[in-house]
C-alpha cells in the first residue's frame, strides 16, 4: 500500500500543481487511497520532496533535481537526435530503430520525458519498443520524439 501511495503522489506532484500537504492528501483521497495528513507528511519526507515555484508566488511540490545529472537531460537528448534512424507504429506499439547498440540509450531518453501516454520502454540492440496507452496516443507520441529529432 505505501509503495502504491507513493507512486501515486509522484504521479500527482507530476501531472498537477499541488501546493500544500492537505491538497495531496485530498487529491489521494479522491484516488481512492485514504491516509492521514501524518501519513503525507512521512511520504513526502521519505520521497524528499521539495517546493519550487509556481508562478504568481506561490510553490508547488515536485521531485528534487539531482545535481550530480546536471547536463545529463542535454546529452540523453544529443544521443536520442544521433542515434534514431526511424520510427514505426501498430496500434499501440511504436518502434524505434536505432543505430547498433545505441537502443537502452535512446529508451532512457524517451523514459526521461516522463510522457504520460508512455507506459514502458523495452529496449534490444538496435530497436526500442515503446508501449502507449490509450492505443490512440500512439501518433501524438511519434509526433513528440519526431519534434525532440529537429
Amino acid at each position: 500500500m505505501k509503495a502504491r501511495r507513493q507512486m501515486k503522489i509522484l504521479e500527482l506532484i507530476r501531472d498537477e500543481v499541488v501546493e500544500t500537504q492537505e491538497e495531496l492528501a485530498e487529491r489521494l483521497r479522491q484516488a481512492g487511497i485514504q491516509v492521514t495528513q501524518a501519513t503525507v507528511s512521512r511520504d513526502v519526507k521519505e520521497l524528499q520532496l521539495v517546493k519550487v515555484p509556481a508562478g504568481d508566488g506561490r510553490y508547488r511540490y515536485a521531485q528534487p533535481e539531482d545535481p550530480s545529472h546536471a547536463g545529463q537531460a542535454d546529452r540523453m537528448l544529443r544521443i536520442f537526435r544521433e542515434c534514431i534512424l526511424g520510427m514505426d507504429n501498430s496500434e499501440n506499439l511504436i518502434v524505434v530503430s536505432t543505430l547498433p547498440a545505441t537502443a537502452a540509450a535512446v529508451a532512457e531518453a524517451i523514459d526521461g520525458l516522463h510522457c504520460r501516454e508512455v507506459i514502458g520502454t523495452l529496449a534490444g540492440e538496435r530497436n526500442v519498443f515503446v508501449v502507449c496507452k490509450p492505443r490512440e496516443a500512439s501518433p501524438q507520441v511519434i509526433d513528440r520524439l519526431k519534434h525532440l529529432m529537429r
